[in-house]
């Protein structure tokens, strides 16, 4: 007599790694919690690590996702870097990176999502947002130390992300870029030049929706509507079955 079994869905879901920028991402009005929000047919998972670079990314990711942990069911990754990457050697030598070795740890992250069969069109390498110089400054000197990131410096890392993304066969938000389009004044998208603002995050928000629309789009519904559901007999609709 065939047993029946109860079919353990794979609930999708989004994976957001980076640096403080991420891991501030679920406070109040964050952009991950906007995404979480949005994303209510998915599972979002806040991996953001505060002052960490891509060297110590490295070596992390294969500790916070794996194949034997149903790694399939991810159906995009951010990896948001650079912020602490670009910080000046001389300045702050202990979480600076060089732009080579930043280019090279972005690669072996993707090839690694790559070997666990998380593909290039479900990655999204999202580049540091520009730097308010001004305002960071006074960061800075409130700590009794100089000004230990430059704007133009975070450009090249930026630069260098986008270049990563199109050699990879990734998808990019080149966020540096886009806060400054037209020569805007970008200095309302931080809240210290830094960190991102309300407004900065939902900006951010907006921008990463449009790339993540599409693939949640297609996803099948796991569970029937409820309309769908036999109210009389409702194991028939809601147990899978194999």
């Amino acid at each position: 007599m065939a047993v029946e079994r109860t079919v353990t869905l794979p609930w999708p879901r989004v994976l957001l790694f980076g640096d403080s920028i991420t891991e501030f991402s679920f406070q109040d009005n964050g952009w991950g919690v906007f995404l979480a929000q949005k994303l209510v047919r998915c599972d979002v998972l806040n991996r953001g690590l505060s002052g960490y670079n891509t060297r110590w990314a490295n070596i992390v990711l294969p500790r916070l996702i794996s194949k034997s942990s149903n790694a399939e069911s991810i159906i995009a990754v951010t990896i948001f870097f650079g912020a602490n990457d670009s910080a000046l050697k001389d300045v702050n030598p202990n979480q600076h990176i060089p732009l080579k070795e930043y280019a090279d740890n972005l690669k072996s992250m993707v090839q690694y999502l790559k070997s666990i069969d998380i593909t290039e069109d479900r990655i999204i390498l999202i580049t540091p947002p520009p730097l308010y110089e001004p305002a960071w400054e006074k960061e800075c000197l409130a700590k009794g130390i100089k000004l230990n990131r430059l704007n133009s410096t975070t450009g090249e890392y930026a630069k260098v992300g986008v270049q990563v993304a199109r050699d990879c066969g990734t998808e990019v938000l080149d966020l540096w870029t886009l806060m400054q389009k037209n020569n805007q004044d970008f200095s309302s998208y931080l809240s210290d030049g830094l960190h991102l603002s309300v407004v900065g995050n939902q900006f951010l928000a907006a921008q990463l929706w449009s790339l993540l629309e599409k693939k949640i789009s297609a996803l099948p519904m796991l569970l029937p509507y409820w309309r769908d559901v036999d109210p009389l007999s409702p194991e028939v609709s809601l147990r899978g079955k194999f």
